[in-house]
Order: C-alpha cells, then structure tokens, then sequence
C-alpha cells in the first residue's frame, strides 16, 4: 500500500487513492527506484493481489507518519 488517509480510526481510507491503472505505473516506479539503489535486491509482491507478509522490522527504513497542521 502506497497510500492510506488514517486521519479517522485506527483503519485506513483508500478514498483518496489512484485509480489502478495510475496505481500500477506508480508501483512500477517505486519498485524500480529501490532495485536501482539497492545492489542486493529487492522483494516485491503482486500489484492488486492479497498477500501475507512476514518481517522482522531490522531497518533502515523506517515510516514516519504525521498528523496534517491543525489536525486532532
């Protein structure tokens, strides 16, 4: 998920989303950046597909997720 609006409630809205096919090139695009700067590869799963996933949170990526100015 590339983007998800979690202003209300602990679960996302995807209101705000690109439609899939503009949702897929940008995908694409965020796949390829990472395989281009990391030598060793990346992992990436199905574009639109229900997947489980399974980590150990071992950096260095690390989301910051912040509230819009004035938001409560």
């Amino acid at each position: 998920t590339l983007y998800g609006d979690c202003k209300k409630g602990a679960r996302p809205s995807f209101d705000k989303s690109a439609d899939p096919e503009t949702a897929r090139a940008l995908y694409d695009r965020f796949v390829g950046l990472f395989e281009a700067e990391m030598p060793g590869g990346v992992e990436s799963g199905v574009f639109k597909e229900m997947m489980n996933v399974s980590l150990v949170n071992d950096g260095p990526v690390t989301l910051q997720i912040e509230k819009e100015p004035g938001a409560r």
